[in-house]
C-alpha cells in the first residue's frame, strides 16, 4: 500500500511563514505529479500548487509569489513553503500524489490525511 504523510502545519500569525512536508512511502514504482490542496471550513477543496516529476510548477492565483512548491524525487517528498501568510490561508492542507505502484500498473491518486494551518493574531 501507499501512504502519504504530511507534517508542518500549525498556528501562525498573519505575515508569518510555515513549511509543509509530505513523504510518500510503500509500494511505489513511480510518482508523477505531486501537489498541495487545501480545504477551508465550509468550502470545497482547492488546488494550491502542483509540481511535475520534471519540476514544472503551477500555482493558484491566490498564492502566487507567496508559496513555493518543491520535490525531491529521490526521497519521494514534496514540500510547500508558505510566506506572507494571510488569514484566508487558514485551511487543512492535503498532499496528493499520482503514483504507479508497478511497472504495468495504471496510475492512481493518493491523498494524505491533511495538516491544519491556522492563522491567528
Amino acid at each position: 500500500q501507499v501512504q502519504l504523510v504530511e507534517s508542518g502545519g500549525g498556528l501562525v500569525q498573519p505575515g508569518g511563514s510555515l513549511r509543509l512536508s509530505c513523504a510518500a512511502s510503500g509500494r511505489i514504482f513511480s510518482i508523477y505529479n505531486m501537489g498541495w490542496y487545501r480545504q477551508a471550513p465550509g468550502k470545497q477543496r482547492e488546488l494550491v500548487a502542483v509540481i511535475t516529476r520534471g519540476g514544472s510548477t503551477n500555482y493558484a492565483d491566490s498564492v502566487k509569489g507567496r508559496f513555493t512548491i518543491a520535490r525531491d524525487n529521490a526521497k519521494n517528498t514534496v514540500s510547500l513553503k508558505m510566506n506572507s501568510l494571510k488569514p484566508e490561508d487558514t485551511a487543512v492542507y492535503y498532499c496528493k500524489a499520482t503514483i504507479r505502484i508497478g511497472e504495468y500498473s495504471s496510475t492512481s491518486d493518493y491523498w494524505g490525511q491533511g495538516t491544519p494551518v491556522t492563522l491567528s493574531s
